[in-house]
């Protein structure tokens, strides 16, 4: 069967990682089966929603390649299906009307102490369709003054069914009469979420296990529509590192790592940190999902291929940015070199201008393996179109300064040797060997004369590609320095 399956966010704010995984996951089995990815706003709330966010939703799924099929389907433009299904309820007796003022239910939680629910046992000592004249209920609902809720019925089992967790069975006394319909004439959660299911015939739910509680609810509504439900996949939460509760913004800004995919207001995302999307995917995949394969690095076909909602862990997992940046290494690793380039923000136009095509893809080949984040890129590649700017001085006391002045003019007096970078190194490992000085010291001092630190690409391929002229500059460079 190609499976329908939804995102549906409410536009209350940006959208962070826990938001991007549901979406994931609920890409990857839409697509698995060869269907559609929805994506629907749950914008019922006027109050709480906020400009910007909407679009904040669409760009971090565009830029994660989750590509939308159909939408966004907005419930804000959608009250009239609603109201006819709140109808559909009233009359059956599945719902009613509540008249009960802020200050009535304040007092009812006060005297009900914690435990205090609106339903079967309560609902007749309080002020709704069940306990108000025929006047002034025709009064109140005639001047708008009511909400609707959902009539639960009393002593019934609700056998529900989740993917991830199996079967799970509730008391209806347990239950909550929900409020269906909000005083302003717009759905709560509860409602818009069923009717738009079935109305837009989605066929897998899945969503954060904070709704796992509102399951009986969605299937009591289900019932009482006559509809079939969908598949349900409850997600395990998001962890901070440390595993001591959900991950939060204030988690991530303490422990300084990015929440969200892209940028928001002045908090950067992923994307600004250097990610690439399909290392942002990859990670979040593997975050709560443990396959079989035991692999780390996939292709979004590969990953929409692997998936497999039965290997998805009912446990909570932790969020580990090292983790996170060890995967995206992968992915750029394994990136086209014409794409690397692409990413160069400072340095590609330079490569160009200085390399043949061949060569500057050729570099980028080199400089592969040393790529943790986009951000990598432009200083890995300037050690080829440019002299360093800055010495690591505290390198040049862990070599010793006379070892370095010592190499260094070896170098300058030999530089005919520079011209043929592999006759240098043995030269080199020669005149290490008859002054007493190890080879790692020489290429220590190689290195830092070329890029400026003791880090870096292969040197003699460095040596090749940006020729003896500008390798003996280098080197007469940090003579003069020390």
């Amino acid at each position: 069967m190609r499976e329908r399956a939804r995102f549906a966010p409410s536009p209350t704010g940006p959208l962070h990682i826990g938001g991007v995984r549901t979406a994931l996951f609920n890409y990857l089995i839409a697509k698995k089966s060869g269907g559609k990815f929805i994506l629907r706003i749950e914008d019922t709330d006027s109050k709480r929603t906020i400009d910007g966010a909407e679009k904040h939703i669409i760009d971090s799924l565009e830029w994660l390649g989750l590509h939308i099929d159909e939408g966004p389907i907005r419930q804000s433009n959608r009250s009239k299906l609603y109201k006819k299904q709140v109808d559909k309820l009233l009359k059956q007796g599945n719902a009613y009307y509540a008249f009960d003022s802020q200050e009535d239910l304040d007092s009812a939680r006060e005297a009900g102490g914690k435990d205090f629910k609106y339903n079967v046992k309560t609902r007749m000592g309080l002020y709704n369709s069940f306990t108000a004249s025929e006047e002034e209920r025709r009064k109140r609902i005639e001047e708008g003054r009511y909400v609707v809720r959902l009539a639960i019925p009393e002593n019934k089992k609700i056998t529900v069914h989740d993917q991830i967790r199996g079967e799970l069975t509730f008391n209806s006394n347990e239950l909550e009469d929900k409020v269906i319909l909000k005083s302003d004439g717009m759905p709560t959660y509860h409602l818009a979420n069923v009717v738009d299911d079935n109305d837009m015939k989605i066929t897998s739910v899945v969503r954060g296990e904070e709704w796992l509680s509102s399951l009986p609810v969605h299937f009591l509504l289900y019932e009482f529509f006559g509809w079939t439900p969908p598949k349900f996949y409850h997600l395990p939460l998001i962890l901070k590192t440390s595993g001591a509760g959900k991950l939060s913004k204030r988690d991530a800004d303490e422990q300084g790592h990015p929440i969200f995919a892209v940028q928001w207001e002045d908090s950067k995302g992923f994307k600004e940190h250097g990610f690439i999307p399909e290392g942002l995917n990859n990670y979040l995949a593997l975050l709560g999902w443990s396959n079989k394969e035991d692999k780390e690095n996939y292709k979004m076909e590969e990953l929409i291929e692997a998936f497999n909602y039965e290997e998805i862990n009912k446990s909570g997992a932790r969020f580990d940015f090292k983790k996170a940046l060890w995967i995206n290494h992968l992915q750029l690793k394994d990136l086209d070199s014409k794409r690397i380039l692409d990413l160069s923000e400072q340095t590609k136009n330079l490569l160009i201008e200085k390399y043949n095509e061949h060569e500057a893809l050729e570099i980028i080949e080199l400089v592969k393996e040393r790529l943790n984040t986009t951000k990598d890129i432009d200083k890995e590649l300037s050690v080829f179109v440019k002299q360093p700017k800055e010495i690591d001085v505290s390198a040049i006391e862990k070599i010793n300064r006379e070892v370095i002045f010592s190499v260094l003019n070896f170098c300058k007096l030999n530089g005919e040797l520079v011209d043929n970078p592999l006759e240098l190194k043995n030269e080199l490992m020669k005149f290490g060997a008859e002054n007493n000085i190890s080879l790692g010291n020489i290429m220590k001092t190689l290195r830092l004369s070329l890029v400026g630190s003791l880090s870096g690409p292969d040197l003699f391929k460095i040596i090749a590609f940006i020729g003896p002229d500008e390798t003996l500059q280098r080197i007469e460079n940090l003579i003069n320095k020390i």
